[in-house]
């Protein structure tokens, strides 16, 4: 295909079409350059195109080349695509920005892994959604305060909860109270190991080691002798008093958990004990020994302080990081270390992903991509949400876990909110809303590994590449029914979508998910359904490179068709 520059793609346009898109961007200079500053919206902001709502989701503005077709180039702000190696498609089949819209999956593989890569824990994936919400024109709900006349038909909302959880929703232009809500509830919580309270540690041999713990079945064997960074959030109180939290990840290796060369003969992890033959190094300082050597830090803060509990080198590589120059600032964190290698995809023709945290940024990121990329239609009557859950892979527990109020409250605030001053809002509303909605729970599942075959059931070996997987579970860890199935499986036959099975041996244990806890304490309708990987709960795992994308499509299809899918039953 013939590439072109942007000046050449200027001048085709003709005058006329030029002075449109003037008049176009005089109206609405703050659109999209609103994602870094969501706070820019207007309330009667004209109606954002599809090629400048592809823009956003399909992360258009860190892709290094852009193939537009000449209608979504003309709707797409100049300033935006200025930085950008365009092409001109030869018809929308070649163009990013209506594949984005029309979920073509292999669209989705490249901003996915710089998702993995740029947003390595659960604080950074909430921030990444938060800022694509606000450049979307999604409004932030404050738990704190009333909703009243707050929410309207038509609007796009979102709410979070202890920086880990956020639930964002998109209200029908023709909703009215006590109509359903189709919703995909899911986790973004991964495998990792978390700083102690005390993370400092006595130099043992010349090495400075750091206090870590596993959360969840981090530390396993696939751990050692990884290049591993920290990030996660700093708790900072400023001269004046006031206290917010600052994200931070280091974008270098520090630290690495040594295995024991086999020559020792007790295996190269010894016995395994996470206490004291997994705990990493992150420096040297060998002043013990050797005059030359500077001498071992001393401790940045008095006694007492947090930074005194904390290794003196890492309190000030943060404290660099976020610019802080007063340690004492720092009044907590919640730091934890991640693997650094980058996503990566792979195979002969590039089929895989290689990537840390697959499980579950997969479904996860695939779901919100589907939100963001669903229809608004004039005769929409329900509420399209997706929540995404910290704690799953810990049970779920604490407030900002499935097992707590969020999702309910949130929906039922949502609702009364809605009400307004025309309708009582009580059980009955909540009662019927709860009736006539849908969860979807995604989890990722198992993908038939060929290596251990024999371990799966026959006809239950969901393969890469090929679309959603209904996850079933006799005993009720999973949400799926006949009932569940008939839905998804015709969501699946209007969204184009192809549906795989998965279940457990009969002597084998399975796993769990956020959907029956959801489903139990809303009453209603459920099934689980979400991507398949290889390499669960290893620090590296695998997916198809088409399996985000595959996953977006069916989210987007779910929420966009749940609606007449469920007038179809009686």
């Amino acid at each position: 295909m013939t590439r072109h520059t942007s000046d050449f793609l200027r001048q085709r346009s003709s005058n006329l079409s030029l002075r449109g898109l003037a008049t176009t961007h005089a109206s609405s200079p703050s659109r999209l350059s609103s994602f870094a500053n969501p706070s820019e919206f207007e309330e009667k902001e004209p109606a954002m195109s599809n090629a400048e709502k592809a823009f956003i989701v399909g992360d258009f503005a860190r892709r290094a080349s852009l193939t537009l077709c000449d209608a979504c180039y003309r709707d797409i702000p100049e300033h935006l695509t200025n930085s950008l190696k365009l092409r001109l498609a030869d018809d929308r089949n070649s163009c990013s920005s209506c594949n984005i819209m029309s979920s073509k999956p292999e669209e989705f593989a490249e901003p996915f892994c710089k998702f993995l890569q740029e947003n390595p824990t659960v604080f950074h994936a909430v921030g990444y959604f938060k800022k694509k919400m606000g450049a979307l024109g999604y409004k932030e709900l404050p738990t704190r305060d009333d909703w009243a006349g707050k929410l309207e038909a038509g609007g796009k909302y979102y709410v979070t909860r202890n920086g880990t959880s956020v639930i964002a929703f998109t209200v029908g232009k023709a909703y009215k109270p006590g109509n359903g809500v189709a919703m995909i509830a899911g986790h973004i919580d991964a495998l990792t190991a978390r700083l102690k309270p005390v993370s400092n540690k006595p130099t043992k041999a010349g090495y400075v080691q750091l206090g870590v713990a596993p959360y969840a079945g981090a530390l396993n064997e696939t751990w050692w002798d990884r290049d591993l960074s920290i990030g996660g959030r700093v708790i900072v109180r400023d001269e004046s008093g006031k206290t917010s939290s600052k994200l931070v990840q280091l974008d270098w290796p520090i630290a690495r958990i040594p295995t024991l060369a086999p020559h020792f003969g007790v295996g190269m992890m010894g016995s395994k004990n996470a206490e004291t033959e997994a705990v990493p190094i992150i420096g040297l300082d060998n002043s013990d020994i050797s005059s030359s050597n500077a001498k071992p830090m001393e401790p940045l803060s008095p006694a007492g302080s947090f930074a005194a509990t904390q290794p003196p080198r890492l309190v000030q590589l943060i404290s660099k990081e976020l610019g802080i120059k007063d340690l004492s600032q720092i009044v907590n964190w919640e730091l934890e270390l991640f693997d650094l290698q980058p996503a990566t995809v792979g195979g002969m023709d590039k089929e895989f992903i290689f990537a840390g945290r697959i499980d579950d940024k997969l479904c996860s990121w695939a779901a919100f991509q589907g939100l963001l990329a669903s229809e608004t239609n004039e005769d929409d009557g329900v509420i399209k949400l997706v929540a995404l859950f910290d704690d799953e892979e810990i049970g779920s527990l604490l407030r900002q876990g499935a097992r707590g109020n969020f999702l309910p409250s949130t929906i039922e605030r949502a609702v009364e909110a809605l009400c307004g001053e025309n309708k009582t809002f009580g059980p009955g509303v909540v009662g019927q809303t709860y009736a006539r909605s849908f969860l979807v729970s995604a989890d990722v599942t198992h993908a038939a590994n060929p290596n251990f075959l024999a371990r799966y059931l026959d006809n239950h070996a969901p393969r890469l590449n090929v679309g959603i997987c209904l996850a079933a579970d006799s005993n009720g860890h999973m949400t799926t029914d006949s009932v569940s199935t008939a839905i998804l499986s015709r969501v699946c036959e209007l969204s184009d979508c192809t549906l795989q099975v998965f279940q457990i041996r009969n002597d084998s244990r399975s796993g769990g998910t956020v959907g029956p806890m959801l489903s139990s304490a809303m009453g209603v309708k459920a099934a689980d359904a979400g991507m398949a990987q290889l390499s669960m709960h290893s620090i590296r795992a695998t997916c198809g490179s088409l399996d985000p994308g595959l996953g977006a499509k069916f989210f987007k299809g779910f929420l966009d068709k749940w609606e007449k899918v469920d007038a179809e039953w009686q």
